[in-house]
């Protein structure tokens, strides 16, 4: 039974149906989140919390994307909303800066701050929409689907905004990419300090 098919017979409020995708997705699902919580039993939290939205609102679906696509951005999302939740932001950004110096134990203060200098440059050459997308994601907390409402422009271009600033950033740092997730989020705190 094809994805489509699958969803179409959920909107009918088909079980049998929902159990099939639960179980089809659900160990992927709790995998990718996990790479983000670190936390295999609070990633099965939220992955359910994810199929209990999508079985509550069944009658709403309206899927553009693949039925995968749909699910890993819905359970990434849920895993935002339970972060915001649970922690504040300054909170979120104390963590970052242990785990940097976690990382750099090893390279001397001023290294460190070169690299959040050169990662602020890079942002800063990005076109303005690009980079003012980038900042509703990443500073206003937006989901893709609010900031293409907020800014009059398709869900699409959103995406390809972001792949854009990641790919520039990605390639700034090709030859250190230890640091560069962690980078992105000192970088885009200090940018409004």
């Amino acid at each position: 039974m094809t994805d489509l098919t699958l969803i179409q017979e959920i909107k009918e409020n088909n079980k049998k149906s929902f159990e099939i995708l639960f179980q089809r997705y659900y160990h992927s699902l709790v995998a990718y989140i996990t790479t983000f919580t670190k936390d295999p039993d609070l990633s099965e939290d939220i992955v359910q919390q994810t199929f209990i939205k999508i079985w509550t609102r069944r009658a709403e679906l309206n899927i553009k994307t693949t039925i995968k696509s749909y699910l890993y951005t819905a359970t990434y999302n849920c895993f935002v909303d339970h972060y915001r939740k649970t922690k504040s932001l300054d909170l979120f950004f104390e963590e970052f800066q242990e785990q940097a110096l976690r990382n750099a134990i090893d390279e001397d203060k001023e290294l460190t701050e070169k690299k959040i200098l050169k990662l602020k440059e890079i942002l800063e050459t990005l076109p303005p929409k690009c980079r003012e997308i980038l900042e509703l994601n990443k500073i206003g907390g937006l989901k893709y689907r609010e900031i293409a409402e907020q800014l009059d422009i398709s869900q699409k271009t959103v995406e390809a905004q972001i792949r854009i600033a990641f790919q520039k950033i990605r390639q700034g740092f090709e030859n250190d990419p230890k640091l560069l997730a962690l980078l992105i989020n000192f970088a885009i705190y200090y940018i409004n300090k």
